[in-house]
């Protein structure tokens, strides 16, 4: 077999592992899942009116259902590689990367079988949370076939690059607690962006905050996709970022990765 197929096959391996422990222990996936919901139904359902006649939509539930579920979904992706970076933390002190850097397998597989898994994860519990969306009310009646598939391209990219990043969070932390902690921001910075308010209906010391991250473009071009409202420049500052983001943080993850002798 040439090296190629090898590091293919070493890597599906290390995916159909990290599956399986996901299948087996749900709870973490499960918990990370509950909290956008949970925020979807009380944005909509108790602040909903108040919130759309804040900004400018008059008392309308429906309309607030449709501004805030795209923040809603890419709150989710941030909440569940919140699990990868816990995951890798506990392969890191459990012993196992040891035993794996002993075997004759590929060195990135690890790392990879990690990332394609969690990637999978976040679709998934984008779609469960979309489901629940849709189940609540909210239609994206206008948008066409290219819009949806670039729309799932944005949340696949996107999901990659919080990934990636999740990862080296996970490699530098001592122990499960820390990685999570490290990786709190991943559920923090939507809370920070424009997912439930405009940036401009922000206090002005604050818009800074909310516009100069990536969640905030990210937001506002798949709103834009789903929507049909105004994408502007957050189309390509947010697949900037998302490259920015997949390559610093796969960098930094495999070179910690590589020199960590532990």
């Amino acid at each position: 077999m040439s090296s190629l197929s090898l590091a293919v096959r070493d890597a599906s391996t290390m995916l159909r592992r990290n599956l399986l422990h996901a299948r087996r222990y749900p709870s973490m996936t499960l918990n990370l899942l509950l909290t956008p919901i949970m925020l979807l139904l009380l944005f909509v359902y108790v602040f909903g009116d108040v919130m759309s006649a804040g900004i400018g939509g008059g008392a309308d539930r429906s309309a607030y259902l449709a501004y805030v579920v795209p923040g809603i979904l890419l709150m989710t992706i941030g909440g569940t590689v919140v699990g990868t970076a816990v995951s890798v933390s506990n392969d890191m002190t459990e012993g196992i990367i040891a035993r794996f850097r002993t075997m004759a397998i590929h060195r990135g597989s690890v790392l990879i079988g990690h990332v394609v898994g969690s990637v999978l994860q976040s679709i998934l519990s984008v779609v469960l949370v979309g489901a629940v969306a849709v189940a609540v009310g909210f239609r994206s009646t206008d948008a066409t076939v290219l819009e949806w598939l670039a729309a799932f391209g944005l949340l696949v990219l996107f999901a990659m690059a919080l990934t990636w990043i999740a990862v080296g969070m996970g490699l530098i932390s001592p122990n499960a607690e820390a990685a999570s902690n490290n990786a709190l921001p991943m559920i923090l910075l939507p809370l920070l962006s424009s997912a439930f308010v405009p940036v401009d209906a922000m206090s002005g010391w604050f818009q800074p905050i909310a516009e100069y991250q990536p969640f905030t473009p990210a937001i506002e071009t798949l709103r834009g996709l789903l929507l049909g409202s105004e994408i502007g420049d957050n189309g390509w500052i947010a697949i900037v970022w998302c490259l920015g983001l997949t390559v610093l943080g796969y960098f930094w993850a495999t070179s910690k990765f590589n020199r960590d002798p532990n």
